[in-house]
């Protein structure tokens, strides 16, 4: 198991939260949302991906990136999962290593599936620019009022740890058509495509966010929160 990741809470907590950022992003960048889960009784988990946080590697398909995850599944289990943007097909690369015994919430944040070449060319163009002009602080806020100074922080700092050789392929919904019938997955989407998502499945449901950029997590935690399942106790 990779020690390239941040802890929120306390390991004793009866809760477990696994986070996993997307691309140009980095474990820290989870800070508020996973302070908003420990103060629901979690202990959050978010590892840093393969060539993120300062972390380099040589294989970056996503089958790579899932099984660089494996590790946490052996030493424990996790009520929530959640995945943001890039972070999503690697979030469905793991349902085969959860456990079948109790039932796993998974949230998915705004993430397109399937990409055309062209589309993976553009955005490899963006990647090349976000990590050789890197944005200030300042112009993060500037581009993004809704974000909190702290994300702009985080966001700064995933992009300088980054590593710009990346995935070099993207088809992902097909990893939708076998969902275990012990994960529920819930698929937030503000930027991305809702149609991409299947209609046909009960363990399967897709929320439209009007209003909001690609930053769920940063500008609308309460929409992921509202997701959680509530403790016990306040059942």
């Amino acid at each position: 198991m990779s020690s390239s990741a941040s802890q929120w809470g306390f390991p004793t907590a009866r809760r477990r939260a696994l986070l996993i950022h997307g691309m140009t992003m980095c474990s820290n960048s989870w800070e508020g949302l996973a302070q908003l889960l420990v103060a629901e009784g979690f202990f959050v988990i978010a590892p840093n991906l393969l060539g993120h946080g300062g972390r380099r590697c040589t294989k970056y398909q996503v089958s790579d990136f899932a099984e660089d995850l494996q590790p946490y599944f052996a030493m424990d289990t996790f009520d929530v999962i959640i995945g943001h943007s890039f972070g999503c097909p690697v979030t469905l690369s793991l349902l085969p290593f959860l456990p079948k015994t109790k039932e796993t919430t998974i949230i998915l944040v705004d993430s397109d599936l399937d990409f055309s070449q062209a589309q993976i060319n553009i955005f490899k163009d963006y990647v090349v620019d976000w990590t050789t002009n890197i944005r200030t602080v300042e112009e993060h806020m500037a581009e993004n009022p809704a974000w909190s100074r702290r994300d702009c922080v985080l966001r700064t700092m995933g992009i300088a740890m980054v590593d710009p050789n990346q995935n070099t392929s993207w088809s992902f919904s097909g990893l939708l058509k076998s969902i275990p019938p012990h994960v529920k997955i819930t698929a937030l989407v503000s930027q991305a495509d809702p149609e991409q998502f299947p209609r046909d499945n009960e363990r399967l449901n897709v929320k439209v966010l009007t209003g909001v950029g690609h930053w769920i997590q940063y500008e609308c935690p309460d929409a992921i929160m509202d997701l959680i399942p509530l403790r016990r106790a306040e059942l």
